[in-house]
């Protein structure tokens, strides 16, 4: 499903540890990200399609560790030293920077100041990506080399309970009282990823205000046909 939205809507910044609920398509995931002191090496890839919860559990690691997070684009432009000072660092989106040698290069340094960046121990690095990292394009072999052996752990794209739960509370964030039947129709027909239960859901929302009407069945049925969502 895409939406070409015609309204201004807030962006969704909440990354509360009881916002996130555990499924089969995240307790793996969940679990390494909570089990971070025992990573192999003290590092560790989070890989998972867009909208499956990278950055939500990326966001959650940081507040446990107490690490700094960056965009793996941004790397160059940054005091890589002073990054690694954290001593815990999350790089998100690698797999994007394959081809830029000056990303790959600073990700490559960065990765090896957190390997000594404690005596003895070393620091904690979480790379997330949409893929493994075969499949980031990546120029640098010393990199290459480094992140292929680098501990995984995947996300799966939301299933059905899970993506009910989410759309369920994302309209009670807004305060939208929907009848019972919305949530599992929406569930059957938008894309499989939390960003599309987030664009859906503002979507319904701005619609019904500037219908002066409610959220319902009917005009989900309604918009995702127009969109040629069914």
């Amino acid at each position: 499903m895409s939406l070409q939205l015609a309204f201004d809507l807030p962006p969704v910044s909440a990354f509360r540890r009881e916002d996130f609920f555990p499924s089969v398509a995240n307790a793996e995931a969940l679990a390494s990200i909570e089990a971070w002191q025992t990573w192999p090496l003290g590092k560790m890839i989070l890989v998972g399609p867009e909208g499956a919860g990278k950055t939500h559990l990326a966001h959650l690691w940081a507040e446990m560790a107490g690490a700094v997070i960056v965009d793996a684009a941004a790397l160059p432009e940054r005091d890589l030293p002073s990054l690694a000072a954290y001593a815990a660092v999350c790089v998100e989106n690698a797999d994007r920077i394959g081809g830029d040698r000056a990303a790959e290069t600073a990700l490559f340094h960065l990765h090896n100041l957190l390997a000594g960046a404690q005596p003895g121990q070393g620091g904690r690095l979480l790379v997330t990506a949409a893929s493994p990292p075969r499949d980031w394009g990546l120029d640098l072999a010393d990199l290459k080399s480094r992140m292929q052996g680098t501990a995984l752990t995947a996300l799966q794209a939301p299933d059905d309970a899970l993506l009910s739960v989410v759309l369920v509370k994302l309209f009670n964030d807004r305060q939208i009282a929907v009848p019972a039947n919305l949530i599992p129709y929406l569930a059957q027909r938008i894309d499989r990823s939390f960003a599309a239960a987030r664009e859906v859901v503002g979507f319904l929302d701005a619609i019904a205000l500037a219908r002066g009407r409610p959220v319902t069945r009917a005009l989900a049925a309604e918009i995702l046909d127009r969109t040629g969502a069914q």
